[in-house]
Parts: structure tokens; C-alpha cells; sequence
């Protein structure tokens, strides 16, 4: 079981039949993180440079070519972060920041041995996104990152030049104390254990052919 698996119950998540009020027993707080804006960018980036460290195994036999090289994490580092509010637009403001990918780069050594090493790759954005006006509460800025890339070449010692495609987005965040409506605690469905039916299809067979 789970709370998709034909599990009946009006205290789990899932699709609301009928009347939405029926049931909400009080208002509760939340303590959430509030997204008051976002957006999104994705572009291919062409001849970035991959300095290469922590190579697994060590001492690969030079020169190396290049597999592949993808983003090991979905959250991006922010350094250099730089919010200047417009005053022509309210509560708007220009977000300038470098965005650090860490990158996982798999290649084949001239041995023939393949291998894997990490690196990392920074972009500027510049853009506009709406902030919250001024409170107690600070508001961050958070990145979520996707790169993935299987076009490279070998340049230098420990290098690759790659083209690679890059998904940023920008997001205005804060931890917030949230007033939301709820139907009360989740019931949660027993597990339904894995098994691998051997006889499954069999036993359902006729005794004779029709």
C-alpha cells in the first residue's frame, strides 16, 4: 500500500471528489519555505573548462577522452550575490549572482581504464525578479541546477573543454510560519512489500486450451 495505491481514505493526499469544505477540521501553522518568485533559464553553453580533481583511480595513463560530465546535485552554490531594488517597478529588483555547478565528469584513460573525476562549472545570471518589502524576516536567494553534457574534447593536463546544456532557476525564498487549511493528520497506509510472483500469469492459466 501507499497513498496512491488504491488506498481509501479522506485523510491522504490525492484528488478532491466533491465538496472541498467537507471535512476541513481547523487552520493550521506551518513552518514552510515561501517561494515569492522564480525563474527559469536554460541555454547551451559552448567551449566551458573543466579542471578536473579527485580522479578515481589515480594515475590514469594521459591523454584521457572525454564520456560524459552531469551535475551531482540539484542545489547551486550562490557566491557574489548582488540585489539591487528598481525603483521604477515595485518590489522588483535586479538579481546579480555567479551559480557553481558541481559536476561529475566520466572519461576513458589511454589504458582504456574508465574513470571518474569531479570539477565544477560557474555562471553569471542577471535578472529581474520580484522580493518581498522589507520585514524581520530576511528573504534568500536559492538556484537549482541541472547540466549535462557528451560533447568534449581533452585540452590540457587534468582539462576538458565541453559544450553543455544548463537549467538554472532563481528562486526568492524565506522560511515562513504559513496559515493553511487542513483536514488533520495523514493516515498512513501500511507498506506493501515487494515479491516476485514466479508463479504470476501461470496459476491464472485454464486447465485445457479453449
Amino acid at each position: 500500500m501507499s497513498f496512491f495505491c488504491n488506498f481509501q481514505s479522506d485523510r491522504c493526499p490525492g484528488q478532491i471528489n466533491g465538496n472541498p469544505l467537507n471535512g476541513l477540521c481547523e487552520k493550521v501553522c506551518v513552518q514552510v519555505k515561501k517561494v515569492f518568485d522564480a525563474c527559469m533559464q536554460q541555454s547551451q553553453l559552448n567551449d566551458i573548462v573543466l579542471d578536473i580533481t579527485n580522479l578515481t583511480p589515480e594515475n590514469p595513463t594521459y591523454p584521457l577522452t572525454f564520456i560524459s560530465a552531469k551535475s551531482t546535485t540539484s542545489k547551486g552554490v550562490i557566491s557574489n550575490l548582488l540585489i539591487e531594488p528598481l525603483p521604477e517597478r515595485n518590489n522588483s529588483a535586479r538579481v546579480r549572482a555567479d551559480v557553481t555547478i558541481p559536476v561529475s565528469v566520466a572519461y576513458v584513460d589511454a589504458a582504456g581504464i574508465e574513470g571518474a573525476a569531479i570539477a565544477s562549472v560557474t555562471v553569471t545570471k542577471d535578472v529581474i525578479l520580484n522580493v518581498p518589502s522589507a520585514s524581520i524576516m530576511p528573504y534568500d536567494i536559492e538556484a537549482v541546477v541541472s547540466l549535462v553534457s557528451t560533447l568534449g574534447t581533452y585540452t590540457s593536463l587534468n582539462q576538458f573543454t565541453i559544450d553543455a546544456c544548463i537549467s538554472i532557476v532563481l528562486k526568492v525564498v524565506m522560511d515562513v510560519e504559513l496559515l493553511i487549511p487542513s483536514y488533520g493528520y495523514t493516515a498512513i497506509p501500511p507498506c506493501q512489500e515487494y515479491t516476485q510472483e514466479v508463479c504470476a500469469g501461470f496459476f491464472e492459466l485454464p486447465m485445457y486450451p479453449e
